[in-house]
């Protein structure tokens, strides 16, 4: 389920707005009067349950000022939409975006919401009519659709799927464009990119992306940095995060303290090839 930090929690987020933005960014809020680098990013980047998450430890080892934009559970289209952060980016030294999952966002056959990105709006006439044997009203969120299309039918869910991609790719391109100056791709993963000959909606995040789709990318960005390995702790409690008791469940799902520090390790090397 979509989630937004507790301003009561454990940790104190100091949520903060850039400019005009909607948006709620994980803070305390940074002055964009001297040089920085951006990071857009999802919950990972947000840093839920981490008390320095991988933007925060790339700025103690660079010493270049980094602000993190990353939101929780958000998709591709949750940036695009917002001109502020568009231009936020647009006056960084660099933007390190990390690779969403193709499900959540906009597409031909379904809608997400523009801010909460995980959650399903509307579905489209075209996906009633491929899936006329599917409740529709039955779904909340972009994942819980995916699994139910498939286990109803492998067959015309392969449609869904490549157009989701298509989607993915296209608001991709457009998201890099809109950025402009040098940038970093970041994928986070338990496993590294697949060829996509397997379609599976229980995959980890991000779902959909394949290898190809990245090496169709590359070209547009200055460098993509890959961690890969099990993203979230079997004891979060020792792993170093910190969170309620009624939190638990939530943290056992969540990127861990270890995986912050392998980022920023490798966007350390990263942006000091990039900027000196």
């Amino acid at each position: 389920m979509s989630f937004l930090p507790r301003a009561d929690g454990p940790l104190d987020y100091y949520p903060c707005r850039h400019g005009n933005s909607k948006l709620l960014f994980r803070g305390p809020r940074r002055k964009l009067d001297r040089r920085y680098v951006a990071v857009l990013g999802g919950t990972e980047t947000y840093g839920r349950f981490i008390e320095k998450p991988y933007p925060a430890l790339v700025e103690e080892t660079t010493e270049k000022q980094v602000i993190n934009l990353g939101y929780v559970n958000a998709g591709v289209d949750v940036f695009l939409q917002d001109q502020s952060v568009m231009e936020v980016c647009a006056k960084a030294d660099a933007t390190v975006i990390q690779l969403l999952g193709a499900q959540n966002l906009t597409n031909r056959f379904y809608a997400v919401h523009p801010r909460r990105n995980d959650r399903l709006v509307s579905v489209a006439p075209l996906l009633q009519t491929l899936f006329r044997d599917v409740d529709f009203s039955e779904f909340n969120f972009t994942r819980h659709l995916l699994v139910a299309l498939q286990q109803q039918s492998p067959e015309r869910f392969v449609m869904v799927a490549d157009e989701i991609k298509s989607a993915w790719l296209a608001r991709m391109r457009q998201l890099l464009s809109a950025v402009g100056g040098k940038k970093i791709l970041l994928w986070i993963g338990e496993e590294a990119p697949g060829d996509g000959s397997e379609i599976n909606a229980h995959a980890p995040d991000p779902l959909f992306v394949t290898r190809g789709m990245i090496d169709e990318l590359q070209p547009l960005v200055a460098d993509v940095v890959e961690v890969v390995g099990n993203v979230a702790p079997e004891d979060p409690a020792k792993d170093g995060m910190v969170f309620a008791p009624e939190e638990l469940s939530a943290a056992t799902t969540t990127a861990g303290v270890q995986v912050h520090q392998q980022v920023a390790e490798k966007l350390q090397a990263s942006l000091k090839n990039l900027l000196g």
